[in-house]
């Protein structure tokens, strides 16, 4: 098991960036039913891992902040699926 997807908000975060390509702030805020605070502390926390990269950019004048799931990430993500999946198999 990865301790870093004990949190379900990070849970969340990474199942939402394995089956999308990219997401932004707002779409994964508004996906799990986050504050902006705790989605940002979160992906932060994934982010120093190497879970996930921030992209920061504008539309327009509006800022925009794009997340991608990294391969590191991805990999990691996949393996913490497969234990969980072995453990309730198991049981």
């Amino acid at each position: 098991f990865n301790k870093a997807f004990e949190s379900k908000v990070r849970l969340g975060i990474m199942a939402v960036l394995m089956v999308n390509e990219e997401a932004d702030f707002n779409f994964l805020k508004e996906q799990l039913s986050l504050t902006d605070g705790n989605l940002a502390s979160h992906t932060r926390a994934l982010e120093e891992l190497k879970y996930i990269e921030c992209i920061k950019g504008f539309v327009g004048r509006k800022p925009r902040t794009v997340f991608r799931a990294t391969k590191l990430g991805r990999d990691a993500f996949k393996s913490h699926i497969e234990a969980l999946e072995n453990f309730l198999k198991s049981t």
